[in-house]
């Protein structure tokens, strides 16, 4: 009985692919990745960089602990601001003593996530699918204590939210 249950256990695992819900049951969409529940005011944060010379993966997003702004590399070496001023701050000490990136400590999310080697701490592999954001209605009264390279989905004002520490950028296309 327990060969035929891990057989099924097996079987069910090669057949699904790569999706991933956080603060909900389950990711809503095909067309998702990576899916945060929106019942509740809390905000994706991003890894923290000092030095983004490396970094050479476009649509990589990030938030730059020397300039305290929350940034995305558009083209190789071509960095946007999505933080608009630089009053931004961040208690780097909670990362700890040792800012080394480690190559392996990296998730990888997708149909590709076996033989993906794109770097990244979170890597979304699938060609075809993309992230939702957390969801928060007016992220700048509700999110009591956000923190440096917070990125939310502004439901009231249906915007891009980020912080970099003191001041709430919106982005609207």
């Amino acid at each position: 009985m327990k060969k035929i249950t891990a057989i099924i256990f097996l079987l069910g695992i090669i057949g699904v692919r790569s999706q991933v819900a956080i603060g909900k049951n389950n990711v809503t969409n095909a067309s998702v990745s990576l899916e945060f529940g929106d019942t509740q005011a809390k905000g994706m944060i991003l890894p923290y960089v000092t030095d983004k010379s490396a970094i050479t993966e476009n649509g990589t997003i990030l938030y730059n602990a020397t300039t305290h702004k929350v940034e995305y590399l558009k083209d190789t070496n071509s960095w946007f601001d999505l933080s608009v001023d630089t009053a931004g701050v961040a208690d780097l000490s909670i990362q700890g003593s040792d800012k080394t990136e480690q190559t392996v400590a990296k998730t990888t999310i997708g149909s590709n996530s076996a033989t993906d080697t794109t770097p990244g701490i979170l890597v979304l592999s699938d060609a075809d699918k993309a992230m939702i954001l957390p969801k928060v209605a007016s992220p700048h009264l509700n999110i009591i204590n956000p923190s440096p390279g917070m990125v939310v989905y502004d439901t009231t004002k249906r915007q891009l939210a980020v912080y970099n520490g003191t001041n709430w950028s919106f982005w609207k296309p």
